[in-house]
């Protein structure tokens, strides 16, 4: 029975905005989005691995709230989960893993190349943040 690793990318929105994080490393991965995370360890949720990941690669607290349904694989025995995220503290910076970041409102989400298995999740995360603004009459 093969074991498949689960990893986990956060949906960070704020101000009806989503955190896209462009990678710097492995170099098969470098100059393209994604969302920030990182592998669960086997004394994790992923929930608790997201909030470890986003603490490490982006120098924040953040509190996963909601897994976006689906999941993605990545290579044999890899899968990601997306979780939405809030910020609790902290402003994102790239410490680990990337060298740009970006907030993105609904409709930018085609301004950057993102990894091809995030484009469903960054397409749902971006659904909802549109159809917060359009809830709230106001525009992020």
């Amino acid at each position: 029975m093969t074991t498949v690793r689960v990893v986990v990318g956060g949906a960070v929105c704020e101000r009806g905005r989503l955190l896209a994080a462009r990678r710097s490393a492995p170099p098969a991965l470098a100059g393209r989005w994604e969302l920030p995370g990182g592998k669960v360890e086997d004394d994790e949720t992923p929930q608790q691995a997201l909030e470890r990941e986003l603490r490490e690669e982006l120098g924040v607290e953040a509190a996963a709230l909601e897994r976006i349904p689906g999941e993605w694989v990545l290579r044999p025995g890899y899968v990601l989960q997306v979780w939405t995220a809030r910020l609790v503290s902290g402003v994102p910076r790239p410490l680990e893993d990337h060298d740009e970041l970006r907030w993105l409102l609904p409709g930018e989400e085609n301004q950057v190349d993102w990894l091809d298995q995030d484009r469903p999740a960054v397409a749902e995360a971006m659904r909802r943040l549109a159809a917060t603004a359009g809830a709230t009459g106001v525009r992020p």
